[in-house]
């Protein structure tokens, strides 16, 4: 039988477009400007973040690669899964050392890609139909609010990786590990990546990197609005801003006004004042310890089984089941 693709989409244009007004309204008309961080992502956006993956200030993605590369086998033998299903896919580029692990081990047989670009989604899901000529189904979706729609078939390694979870406050990583743990049954396993405390100068340096690609992404939200709501943003009266809230530990990112300036919003009626030298956040990235990560598992529900580490200790794979 040959393999096929099917994509689920559940991210409608009317549902999607309300939740962009929604946090448009609401996030630029609050006494501290924010937007989250799902609109980065429109297909422009998943490519930039692509590429910062591979700049040489952004330690993350090498060093969650480096555990792959060495680990791999022993997760999918340990998980003991057929399906993988990758939360936040984008390219699905390190996803393909768990499938290559799978595959060998005579396990692999279907993919699950998830996540909200629905152009960059159907481009990984029909390499990957074509590369490992297995079944896969891509879901179209919001993780606060489509984890139930995910196939829950098979025995499911379910890949959390690249530490987007630290785009979350702890308040949202309590809630979403706590649906994610109501969506999975005994014998699924989850993979979390999470990028851990370190040095406050390499962390500022992998988000405000040299060559300027992170600023470039981060202006793209900005043309996002233009694009979607019909706003009138100019990202270069914009400087992007990376800050380390020791309090928090989380990297801030922001864009911050060069001038007063007047931003008209034609699709929702809207004029938005900025102040020269406000900031507009558009994402925050919290940095964990090893201990904090097993604590909030347990209280979501799930007991950590086997953990790893690159040999410098920057980043941390964690491998957990569910209590029942």
């Amino acid at each position: 039988m040959a393999p096929t693709m099917t994509v689920d989409v559940h991210v409608a244009p009317d549902a999607r477009r309300t939740a962009l007004e929604a946090d448009v309204r609401s996030g630029l008309l609050a006494e501290q400007k924010t937007l989250p961080p799902i609109w980065f992502y429109d297909e422009r956006g998943s490519l930039l973040f692509d590429e910062i993956t591979r700049l040489p200030e952004y330690y993350l993605t090498r060093a969650e690669r480096s555990i792959l590369d060495r680990h791999a086998g022993a997760i999918v033998e340990l998980g003991g899964a057929d399906t993988l299903v990758e939360l936040g896919s984008g390219t699905s580029e390190k996803t393909r050392l768990l499938l290559d692990a799978m595959a060998a081990g005579g396990r692999l047989r279907r993919f699950v890609p998830f996540d909200v670009s629905e152009e960059v989604l159907r481009l990984a899901a029909d390499d990957i139909t074509k590369t490992y000529g297995i079944e896969v189904t891509a879901v179209v979706g919001d993780f606060h609010r489509h984890l139930g729609e995910i196939p829950r078939s098979g025995r499911r390694l379910v890949a959390f990786l690249g530490s987007t979870i630290g785009n979350l406050t702890p308040a949202e990583r309590s809630r979403f590990l706590t649906d994610l743990d109501e969506s999975m049954v005994f014998h699924d396993r989850l993979l979390l990546g999470t990028d851990l405390v370190k040095d406050r100068r390499r962390l500022l340096a992998a988000y405000d990197d040299d060559a300027g690609v992170t600023a470039e992404f981060n202006r793209n939200v900005l043309l996002v609005l233009n694009h979607e709501l019909g706003a009138h943003f100019d990202p270069s009266a914009f400087e992007h801003v990376a800050l380390w809230d020791e309090e928090h530990r989380w990297i801030e990112m922001r864009l911050r006004s060069r001038s007063d300036q007047i931003i008209e919003i034609e699709q929702l009626g809207l004029h938005v004042a900025f102040e020269a030298g406000e900031d507009l956040r558009t994402e925050i990235s919290a940095k964990l310890t090893a201990g904090q990560v097993e604590r909030e598992l347990g209280e979501a529900g799930f007991v950590v089984e086997r953990s790893w580490t690159d040999p410098a200790g920057d980043f941390l794979l964690t491998l957990a089941r569910t209590y029942c």
